[in-house]
């Protein structure tokens, strides 16, 4: 299970609350469906739950044979949405392949190679779809359109009027709002990945997207949060495809976070806009640039 390791976790804490009252388990095809995973993944929850005391697993037959306690459930930190992990398996494996407009995605082969329900694969795919990124072909298959410096500028504009106000929203939170502690481990992640830029550079995308994910859950704002998938998809991956002068890029963004954590640790209206703003025209430059055929690459 090493290549869904969180995948497994994930759908290991869910089946927990699954039990209740029960007093035996669903069939492996109910369960993979009510979990949205694969049946490979069914069978290693079931395995751990055996292996732990909770079931009696024989064939058809798994017994309860006690309800889950604290200490049963993976901790929360270890454990992404089943959204979460699709979207990033999803989009390393377009940074593997090239992710060049005109790319054949099949949806059967990505739930297999993620372990989850092609279900749940579907219907990461279709939200995508909507804005026009990827389009549905026959036969489970899909297939990856261009960006255009257009789309590019809109995307950007709308990013900046939803991570404005959520800035401004973190800014203002209550000291003992959790979103504080978070900020605190990702400042020390990033200062351990800038001491190590050299050679690590390269995961500074993912860094960089759970930093802007917690900025914009600050604002509290559904339509903000769940438009933050597209936002995330364009801006913290695609601009990777072009290679050149990836590490210098990686290391300013890493100086202009640190700064934007600053000044929303002073809670300064103004010092959080501006450092706020000289990041995100920093990100739409980058963006531009990474467009083929746009004017910047010349």
């Amino acid at each position: 299970m090493a290549k869904s390791n969180n995948v497994y976790k994930h759908a290991y804490n869910r089946c927990l609350r699954l039990f209740g009252e029960m007093q035996s388990l669903p069939s492996e095809p109910e369960l993979g469906a009510a979990l949205g995973v694969s049946r490979t993944t069914v069978r290693a929850i079931l395995a751990g739950l055996e292996e732990n005391g909770l079931i009696a697993w024989n064939k058809r037959e798994k017994t309860v044979l006690r309800a889950p306690g604290a200490a049963d459930f993976f901790p929360e930190e270890e454990t992404d949405s089943l959204s979460e992990i699709i979207e990033r398996s999803f989009m390393r494996r377009l940074l593997a392949e090239g992710a060049s407009a005109g790319m054949q995605i099949n949806e059967l082969e990505l739930a297999r190679e993620i372990g989850v329900g092609t279900t749940s694969v579907r219907e990461f795919l279709i939200r995508f779809s909507r804005f026009g990124l990827i389009e549905k072909r026959r036969n489970s298959h899909w297939v990856l359109k261009g960006f255009t410096p257009a789309f590019a500028l809109e995307l950007a504009d709308i990013r900046e009027m939803f991570e404005l106000r959520s800035a401004a929203a973190f800014a203002a939170s209550p000291q003992g709002d959790p979103i504080w502690a978070e900020l605190d481990l990702l400042e020390q992640e990033h200062r351990a990945l800038a001491g190590e830029i050299a050679t690590r550079y390269a995961e500074f995308s993912e860094l960089d997207e759970r930093f802007h994910r917690l900025i914009h859950r600050a604002s509290h704002n559904r339509f903000i949060i769940d438009f933050y998938d597209v936002i995330a998809m364009i801006f913290h991956y695609h601009y990777q495809w072009n290679k050149v002068g990836e590490r210098q890029r990686n290391e300013t963004a890493l100086g202009e976070h640190l700064a934007y954590i600053a000044a929303l640790r002073s809670r300064d209206p103004a010092a959080v806009d501006a450092a706020c703003r000289r990041h995100l025209r920093s990100a739409r430059e980058t963006l531009l640039s990474s467009i083929p055929g746009d004017d910047r690459n010349a």
